[in-house]
């Protein structure tokens, strides 16, 4: 038994180690993506230190290091291996007082670790590759549930930023083997001879230039004239300098196939030397799909990028202007959690579409799910993702006033919330939104002063959307009513 079982604990770490090879990410230069999160965590945690490790067999090193110089240390006086060896989150409160750390250079030393909190990286097959950490130089209270849940939140940030690395990475491999593959199928070969201006023809020549290649592509002139035009002029240089100096040849380019339309060609040729004759020869392959994907994952890359940086400004914001309306800690943690829980909601719904847009329907099924005594009806919109993710916070605001303050705080409390939008071609042609809350244990009465909440939500309706709100305090409910242009098309 204890055999196997160290045998397995081997296989397991090896495993281990051959994931953490696959995401390419030991031992690469800073990135802003990943220290945005450290200095994220450090703010909210109130933290000198905050880390993201990747731990391989003989030491853990920083990919992110925010409140600390050096990139690296051994792994067996790592806290992280703990976290590694047992799967799980481990919370130091005073290293002082743990017989497995107190006499840690680490802790007898720089950086003088007093507490330290670490949750997991967790790759996509369930390798623990390092931890997030949290460390500070004095005496901690551990971390509640909503804190650790937080960390973990930001721990599965970082490994989506890092999965999506290595799926370009294997994107990039599995296109180079296909550009292999592509090397023994579909090919055509080609013969010129310069000196006689006479192209000759075999292989797969009609599927890539068109039936008529026989009679059409005799010559240099009918080659050129398939070529698109916007292409001809860079592809004469190419083939031009090859004639000239006797190098190979090499170009990608557009044609004008007369029955396929407008295809990608990859042309490759070379000098063939016999006697006094020079020929060029060569081979040309069909790579539109290739340059499809290239754009393709072009525009993907720089949709992610974009929306990291909006999620990442938002939850700046976030805790920014929390601080301002909070009454003391607790007051701030709280109202950071609820408003992160909302932009949760919102990346959930544009996660579960293209990152573009998301489904109204699908977010108030979100919202549905942790305030259950919401009701919804109206058509489903497709909205953008400024749009999806102020509706998000706008819906927050009121489900937590309300179970503050308003409807929810009774059991026979409900909140009624309707929409529709003007028919096309009505001008103006608006969106209408109704907020009712009704049965509520406690008498509603207008607030004497306007709260942080109010601003956040006027905020979002009036900049964010462009839109108007109305709120009337009724003895039953507070309804609120809100009216933006009607920009969005059903889902």
């Amino acid at each position: 038994m204890a055999d196997g079982g160290e045998g397995d604990a081997v296989t397991r770490e090896a495993w281990r180690l051959e994931t953490l090879r696959e995401y390419r990410l030991m031992d690469t230069a800073p990135e802003a993506a990943f220290d945005r999160v450290t200095k994220l965590v450090a703010d909210l945690f109130d933290a000198p230190i905050a880390l993201v490790t990747l731990v391989d067999d003989c030491r853990q090193w920083f990919k992110s290091a925010h409140g600390l110089t050096v990139s690296e240390t051994p792994r067996d006086i790592s806290f992280c291996q703990y976290v590694i060896a047992d799967d799980a989150p481990l919370v130091v409160t005073d290293t002082a007082a743990d017989p497995r750390f107190v006499d840690n250079p680490l802790v007898t030393g720089e950086p003088y670790i007093r507490f330290y909190a670490g949750v997991p990286l967790r790759a996509y097959n369930g390798m623990v590759l390092g931890t997030l950490c949290v460390i500070d130089r004095k005496v901690r209270a551990t971390l509640d549930l909503r804190e650790m849940e937080r960390l973990e939140d930001f721990a599965a940030i970082i490994m989506a930023e890092a999965d999506l690395r290595r799926i370009v990475v294997e994107r990039d491999d599995a296109r180079r083997t296909l550009e292999r593959a592509l090397d023994f199928s579909g090919i055509a070969s080609w013969r010129y001879d310069a000196r006689a201006d006479a192209v000759t023809w075999r292989g797969a020549v009609a599927e890539l230039w068109g039936a008529d290649y026989a009679s059409a592509l005799t010559n240099r002139e009918g080659v050129f004239a398939r070529i698109h035009a916007e292409d001809r002029a860079r592809v004469e240089v190419a083939i031009n300098e090859a004639v000239a100096s006797g190098t190979s040849y090499s170009v990608e380019h557009r044609i004008d196939h007369p029955e396929r339309g407008v295809r990608w060609l990859g042309i490759r040729g070379d000098w063939d030397v016999r006697d006094d004759d020079a020929i060029l020869t060569g081979v040309c392959i069909d790579i539109t799909e290739q340059k499809s994907r290239q754009e393709n994952a072009t525009l993907l890359m720089r949709e992610l990028h974009h929306r990291m940086r909006n999620l990442f400004a938002t939850v700046g914001a976030i805790i920014s202007l929390s601080r301002h309306a909070a009454r003391d800690v607790d007051d701030y943690v709280e109202r950071i959690n609820s408003r992160l829980d909302a932009l949760n909601r919102a990346q959930n719904v544009l996660l579960g579409a293209n990152f573009m847009t998301g489904s109204m329907h699908a977010l108030l099924r979100e919202v549905e799910a942790s305030f259950p005594r919401i009701r919804w009806s109206g058509p489903d919109l497709l909205l953008p993702e400024n749009a999806l993710v102020a509706m998000a916070l706008l819906f927050n605001e009121l489900a937590t006033n309300a179970v503050k303050h308003g409807a929810l705080t009774g059991a026979d409390g409900r909140v009624d919330v309707n929409w529709s939008q003007d028919p096309e071609g009505s001008d103006p042609r608006l969106f209408h939104l109704t907020w009712a809350e009704s049965g509520g244990a406690l008498t509603v009465a207008e607030p004497e002063r306007t709260s942080f909440g109010t601003l956040l939500m006027e905020r979002s309706v009036k900049n964010n959307l462009g839109g108007t709100i109305e709120r009337d305090w009724k003895p039953d409910g507070l309804v609120v009513d809100i009216t933006l242009p009607a920009r969005w098309r059903e889902a």
